[in-house]
């Protein structure tokens, strides 16, 4: 029977039936094989979100890492990037289950070698190694103290009682990060709101917030008061910030701000984020990559000076040590959820702005994304291929075509200025569309449009 798991632009993805058991441990059997053929491998970390489908997983991940001769730490339920962090300090490699934001009957395996995320390589060579399950058992040695030295990174970078005055929500939902959040935001001594935990998991993709939520996380704003709202999705890689209007704060705006917050000389960005990049001025050097982790961690190896990558997604790698209030941060190439999060309060606070104020210091570029869900990749490849041959006709309703990226999807920039691109999902069964225009009015405009003429081709 064929199976749903493939790599993707984030790790390995699939449904969680198909990753239980066997297909997780060949998986994880196969990493360690393809490490042994590099040097000797003494020990593996494993961490894992809050999905129901997480511990099984796990367990799973860790009889195949035990079974293989290595030893297997158990770092419990913590955020990608802290078993990132604790990977890099060990020089260990690591494995953390997690589907991040995608929906909850699906999962997947993150990889890390000891110098951090896999890259293409590394994913072909996982797959060379895949053999028939070989079972395993054992047993792991827990490391409850790799959650505290991923909180105590951040305890310094900011001033003390910076947030002092300031109420800021946060969206709990089912983040593996929702209680680390409310301690740090403490430390920081804001007056933190916990909103809406749960006990089964929400899948919440940043990049692509729906409207009814987008509505809700307002409706907190202003029936609380708040001068900000934090969240991330699953796996606590990805920021969610709304400002004091209770307007969501892009995650590519969010990635600029911390990038000017930490002095960035070089920005490593895909090529659906925001044009307002190159606006700023900020930066000497941008390099645009495709979409996904790995992609853009090559491109942070051409950087120089401070290199700082980050992806629509609000995510933010750090490709640089970097200090801030006397605190200096090691760097941390994998995407990190808190990091921006507080770079971007932390701005705001000492520019003595809002956040709304804060973002306004941005270039008007307006920036939107949605996504078609359940769209099959054949359905996708028809409508990239119905570009190819004549986007001048499909794209007719909105203008002449100035130029095209086909450096991940189809990217489309109009005469006018205005953007649309399409991308199918590297890690799901969805089309995305971006759009950028000089206005949100006419970018919502254009979103809709773009969303609804590719439904004419992929329905």
């Amino acid at each position: 029977m064929p199976s749903s798991l493939k790599f993707g632009t984030s790790g390995l993805r699939g449904l969680a039936t198909d990753l239980v058991g066997a297909e997780s441990r060949r998986y994880a059997a196969a990493f360690v094989d393809c490490l042994k053929t590099r040097g000797p491998v003494a020990e593996m970390l494993v961490g894992r979100d809050l999905r129901a489908s997480s511990p099984e997983i796990a367990a799973a991940v860790i009889a195949a890492i035990a079974g293989s001769g290595v030893a297997a730490v158990d770092c419990g339920e913590l955020p990608t990037p802290a078993l990132a962090y604790e990977a890099l300090r060990r020089k260990a490699p690591a494995i953390m289950v997690t589907g991040s934001h995608i929906p909850a009957d699906r999962n997947g395996l993150k990889f890390y070698t000891a110098g951090g995320e896999i890259d293409k390589a590394d994913e072909a060579g996982i797959l060379a190694a895949l053999v028939p399950d070989r079972g395993g058992e054992g047993q792991a040695r827990a490391e409850p103290e790799a959650l505290r030295r991923y909180r105590a990174r951040y305890a310094g970078l900011l001033p003390h009682g910076v947030l002092k005055g300031w109420r800021v929500g946060v969206w709990e939902h089912s983040s593996v990060a929702r209680d680390l959040l409310i301690d740090v935001l403490d430390h920081y001594d804001a007056e933190v709101v916990a909103l809406n935990r749960s006990q089964s998991f929400v899948p919440v993709d940043t990049e692509a917030v729906s409207a009814d939520t987008a509505t809700e996380l307002a409706g907190w704003v202003r029936s609380h008061q708040l001068d900000a709202l934090v969240s991330t999705d699953g796996d606590a890689d990805r920021p969610l910030l709304v400002d004091e209007t209770g307007a969501l704060v892009r995650g590519d705006t969010i990635g600029i701000l911390t990038a000017r917050f930490v002095g960035a000389d070089t920005v490593v960005t895909p090529v659906t984020s925001n044009s307002a990049i190159e606006g700023t001025g900020a930066f000497r050097r941008v390099i645009r990559t495709r979409v996904g982790s790995p992609y853009v961690i090559a491109g942070m190896g051409e950087g120089d000076g401070i290199v700082v990558g980050f992806e629509a997604n609000g995510g933010v790698l750090l490709g640089s040590d970097v200090t801030m209030n006397g605190s200096t941060l090691t760097a941390m190439p994998t995407r990190d959820a808190l990091l921006p999060i507080l770079a971007v309060l932390g701005a705001a606070r000492r520019a003595r702005q809002t956040l709304s104020q804060l973002v306004a210091t941005l270039p008007p570029r307006v920036a939107r994304a949605d996504r078609l869900e359940h769209v099959p990749q054949d359905k996708s490849a028809a409508l990239l291929d119905l570009l190819s041959r004549d986007a001048a006709g499909f794209l007719a309703p909105q203008g002449t075509i100035a130029a095209v990226s086909t450096l991940d999807g189809m990217r489309f920039q109009m005469a006018s200025g205005d953007v649309i691109h399409y991308r199918p999902s590297g890690n799901a069964p969805e089309l995305r569309c971006y759009t950028e225009a000089a206005t949100a009015d006419r970018a919502d405009e254009l979103l809709a449009w773009g969303l609804d003429a590719a439904k004419r081709v992929v329905r």
